[in-house]
């Protein structure tokens, strides 16, 4: 059964679920959409042509760039290693900073700094959730290139991850990695509107890295896992391990681009769960749904920063961390350290 918190987000859940039936299911109504995805693969084969040829223009920064994004429109996993790339670059010795367009948000045209405590609905649910995380400089700002500006100027970082931005070519970068989602892969493989790919899948051979978030048998990346830590009280200090759970008829709210991910960990860990219809960064009203059950709620990280002044006490973020495979980790420390060695020139080169 799920609980449907409000008409908004029964229509956008509905509209995203018959989405998602339609790129990674087998509908035959994705047919009908080729016309518009072949207009879609031309406009975007022209804007790259555009940049690679200069008539597009694309600007360099000062520090290196690193861009993680995909190539699938929904979630991957792409906001988790974000955050694990930004530890691995802060023990190499390198000063990261984080800029992201932060959807969701309001904050306007004017690049913004987060705060810890900055509003998720101007900055956005994950700029506020990786500020949170890695304690480094972010930046939102739908102009990458202003956000990179802006934070060379008000801070002392030395390398920037930009977080998505793939297909945001003004940003010259040094490094691309892309994330997917092992379970969904490229779905249909089918270019937007038809399927769910921003840009054809023989963009994986261009990058530098590919990343699965899960096994997949469709494309040759580095494995990693989403590993769950403590259950954590958004009133209090409290924790616990998510095993307290089990047996237990819970409230589950994902507003993620695949809360099956969500729902698959809950079911692992024995909880009986209830779906909350929640549109990707969506949120909902935590006080009905106890009122209509006093049961646990459980969500995910990035849902739980959007609630910072919830009554609610049964209210519980389940953090995920990165468990990546042992090649990748060498793959990562590979590139690393030849970003180091850009940083180095760089420095040299400005002073």
């Amino acid at each position: 059964m799920t609980f449907l918190i409000s008409t908004g987000n029964r229509i956008s859940s509905r509209f995203e679920r018959r989405v998602e039936r339609l790129w990674y299911g087998s509908s035959v109504l994705a047919v009908f959409l080729m016309p518009f995805a072949w207009v879609y693969r031309v406009i975007i084969a022209v804007r790259r042509a555009g940049y690679r040829a200069g008539w597009l223009r694309s600007t360099s920064c000062a520090v290196p760039v690193i861009v993680v994004g995909n190539i699938t429109v929904g979630g991957s996993g792409k906001t988790p290693l974000v955050a694990w790339l930004v530890g691995h670059l802060q023990g190499a010795g390198l000063r990261p900073g984080i800029v992201s367009r932060g959807y969701g948000g309001s904050t306007g045209p004017k690049p913004v700094i987060v705060e810890v405590d900055s509003p998720a609905q101007e900055v956005g649910d994950e700029p506020l959730l990786l500020a949170r995380r890695t304690s480094v400089p972010v930046c939102v700002c739908a102009d990458r290139v202003a956000a990179v500006r802006h934070l060379l100027s008000e801070t002392q970082v030395n390398v920037i991850v930009a977080d998505d931005g793939l297909q945001h070519y003004r940003l010259r970068r040094d490094l691309e990695f892309v994330v997917i989602d092992g379970q969904r892969a490229l779905g249909n493989g089918w270019m937007l509107p038809a399927g769910p790919l921003r840009e054809p899948a023989a963009r994986l051979v261009e990058v530098d890295l590919v990343f699965s978030n899960g096994q997949t048998r469709d494309i040759a990346g580095h494995v990693f896992e989403l590993v769950p830590g403590k259950a954590r009280a958004l009133v209090g200090a409290r924790q616990c391990d998510l095993e307290e759970f089990c047996g237990q008829h819970v409230w589950a709210v994902a507003g993620i681009g695949n809360p099956d991910r969500f729902y698959a960990l809950l079911a692992e860990f024995g909880i009986e769960f209830n779906p909350v219809a929640v549109a990707d960064h969506g949120s909902v009203d935590l006080e009905r749904l106890v009122a209509e059950h006093d049961w646990p709620i459980l969500m995910t990280e990035k849902d739980s920063v959007k609630y910072p002044r919830t009554s609610v006490m049964n209210a519980w973020c389940v953090p995920v961390d990165v468990r990546m495979a042992a090649d990748a980790v060498s793959a990562v420390a590979t590139k690393i350290a030849a970003l180091q060695a850009a940083v180095s020139r760089r420095s040299n080169a400005g002073g």
